[in-house]
């Protein structure tokens, strides 16, 4: 953007509601926080609406230390079932209409679906304030993975009534574009994602890192980063290694996270290295001492790790869907195979195992197209999709006024 054109740029005040909210890990969590601090540094007023967090003390902010907010009420937060360690926000309606009206936002964005995205929706329009939602978790399909599948068909109507009761709902890919609008979503509008480029960097490659994981110069690290949960298709991740070891024994497979399955894993796969949460640079780090990616989830509606893998040069395997879907060209800078092709999968990882040469080219070639992937942009592009509901507000209010008086 031009010197002119943000000179030109009016400030405006918006508030983010959302059930999630850093310091916790998750895609949501990183996505708002680039997309905090972007406003902030672009001159935007950002007020915060979450729940509590598990183990935070009352009057204590979570986010302390960064410039992520001008202002920030914490609601009651519960834990979510089946995701103990997420929590959910319970506000009342008249509350939050309160808050919003004391300190009007220009907008209101609403990140989650949750009672506190709710109640925040029906206040904010109760007042006439132009509200936008994210379609940031495909709940709906999550529910397959919980042995409660009979109820994807009711969540799905639960999102689409949640979601087109928002002027527009943003979507990270053309894909889900497509998904929200045969849900019964019409109004959406892409909004894609970044990458920090200067903290995912393979300099961070850490030679006594791959030491402390059992590894030689040329032995092969197979990694995966995110929620050891069962919708991430976990299992397809550990077939797809056991695979690659059967030709390569001293290969190792990292994974860097926590959930509900990591006990499970670690008691059938002792041999495996378990790194946990792992956080900023040091997550950086792991991931440049990485070699091959393996992103086997299928309910994805991103997937920002794939990203931060090409941005520290690793060589991802992926299905042709979610982030992979619009930056992974196969072969070329990355590996993907169509949704229903699993056979695929494995012998896409195993050609890049095998085939040193390739697999430097795709690393190679990886960093070099995730440098064009920059968060500035996407502030911007959230700029222009949810403010623009801020203008139409004024334009029909102007003209509802002009009919009035005629």
């Amino acid at each position: 953007m031009t010197e002119t054109m943000q000179a030109n740029r009016r400030s405006q005040h918006i508030t983010i509601v959302s059930e999630t909210f850093p310091p916790e890990i998750n895609g949501v969590a990183n996505t708002l926080r680039q997309l905090c601090q972007g406003l902030m540094q672009r001159g935007h007023r950002v007020t915060v609406i979450r729940p509590r967090q598990q183990h935070e003390r009352k009057g204590h902010f979570a986010s302390a230390g960064e410039a992520l907010f001008s202002r920030e009420h914490v609601v009651t937060g519960l834990p979510l079932p089946g995701y103990a360690d997420l929590r959910f926000g319970l506000a009342r309606t008249g509350h939050l209409k309160k808050l919003l009206t004391t300190d009007r936002p220009d907008a209101v964005y609403v990140a989650t679906q949750g009672p506190l995205g709710v109640a925040a929706t029906t206040a904010a329009r109760q007042i006439g304030i132009p509200v936008s939602s994210g379609f940031h978790t495909n709940f709906h399909s999550y529910s397959r993975y919980y042995g409660v599948g009979m109820l994807e068909r009711l969540l799905c109507l639960y999102g689409r009534w949640f979601h087109n009761r928002t002027a527009i709902t943003l979507v990270p890919t053309r894909k889900m574009q497509q998904t929200t609008r045969a849900m019964g979503i019409p109004a959406t509008g892409l909004w894609s994602r970044g990458v920090d480029c200067h903290r995912f960097t393979p300099h961070k490659r850490d030679s006594a890192l791959r030491e402390s994981w059992g590894l030689q110069a040329n032995d092969r690290a197979i990694l995966y980063v995110g929620r050891l949960a069962p919708e991430k298709n976990l299992r397809m991740a550990v077939a797809c290694f056991e695979r690659i070891r059967g030709l390569h024994p001293q290969a190792r497979f990292i994974l860097v996270g926590d959930g509900p399955l990591r006990r499970q894993l670690a008691e059938r796969h002792p041999d495996y290295v378990f790194c946990g949460t792992r956080r900023g640079d040091d997550l950086a780090r792991h991931f440049a001492s990485g070699d091959l990616f393996l992103f086997p989830s299928k309910t994805d509606t991103f997937g920002n790790v794939v990203l931060e893998a090409m941005a520290s040069g690793l060589g991802v395997v992926s299905f042709d869907d979610a982030a992979a879907a619009e930056h992974i060209r196969h072969e070329e800078n990355g590996m993907k195979v169509p949704l229903d092709e699993d056979e695929a999968y494995v012998d896409s990882a195993l050609r890049l195992a095998d085939q040193p040469t390739l697999l430097n080219r795709i690393r190679a070639q990886a960093r070099l197209d995730a440098l064009e992937q920059n968060w500035n942009s996407q502030i911007e592009q959230f700029e222009q999709l949810v403010f623009n509901q801020t203008a139409k507000a004024g334009y029909h209010a102007i003209n509802k006024q002009s009919i009035s008086l005629l």
